[in-house]
């Protein structure tokens, strides 16, 4: 059974139900190898990234195993203690939409963000601090941070539209590519990026502050894709 092209405009579900298929027909039988990454990508039209969502949603359902330094494998059709995940944006697609709407909130914040809101979102970042210091990841403070920019744009629908967001980002495909990039070395890179955006809003510096923004979502997309290819290695 031949892999089909992959309309571009859809996501990576539709990537991950045709490998899924292939699976269920026996095509990859459990314990097989799923060919390369970037063999995936190109027989069925799509980027990496795409083919990357599709391979930790089915890590996620319980299809295929990512064994360091080796790859992709198939745990076997019909997983046992699996359940379909939602369709929600895939991590990069999610990481780009934040790109461009935490950018211009950042930039608004900037302009118009009060003391009190400015001391939230700073309060916001030093729990972000402590949660690290004691060995939690701060995914909670870090979601405040985000959320309080967002409100300090002062336009409520933006607000609502980061909140929306952040339920995504929160979901298990998401906190599964994550798992596979969590260090706390990272993290202390992740909050520098974080006080170099709140540094920009308090001295009301709004270019800086959406390029800050900006520049926070660019490195977090290469982390979490330089720590899924080192993860696999060999994709």
């Amino acid at each position: 059974m031949p892999l089909q092209a992959v309309d571009s405009r859809r996501l990576y579900r539709q990537i991950a139900d045709q490998i899924t298929a292939l699976i269920e027909k026996g095509e990859y039988a459990a314990g097989a190898r799923l060919p390369p990454e970037r063999d995936l990508a190109r027989q069925l039209g799509v980027s990496r990234p795409s083919v990357r969502e599709a391979l930790i949603a089915l890590e996620v359902e319980g299809y295929v195993d990512v064994r360091v330094g080796s790859g992709v494998y198939v745990r076997g059709a019909h997983p046992v203690a699996s359940e379909r995940l939602p369709a929600d944006s895939g991590p990069f697609e999610l990481i780009r939409a934040r790109w461009l709407i935490e950018g211009e909130c950042a930039a608004l914040a900037a302009k118009q963000a009060s003391r009190t809101q400015l001391r939230a979102i700073e309060g916001a970042l030093e729990a972000m601090a402590r949660e690290r210091d004691r060995g939690v990841m701060p995914l909670a403070s870090d979601r405040l941070f985000h959320l309080r920019i967002a409100e300090a744009s002062g336009n409520s629908a933006l607000a609502l539209v980061v909140r929306t967001l952040w339920d995504q980002r929160t979901g298990p495909l998401f906190l599964r590519l994550e798992h596979h990039f969590d260090t706390p070395e990272l993290w202390n890179v992740a909050i520098r990026e974080h006080r170099e955006v709140y540094d920009a809003i308090a001295r009301k510096d709004a270019s800086a502050a959406r390029a800050a923004m900006r520049r926070h979502m660019d490195r977090a997309a290469r982390r979490f894709s330089t720590s899924w290819e080192k993860r696999k290695a060999r994709g």
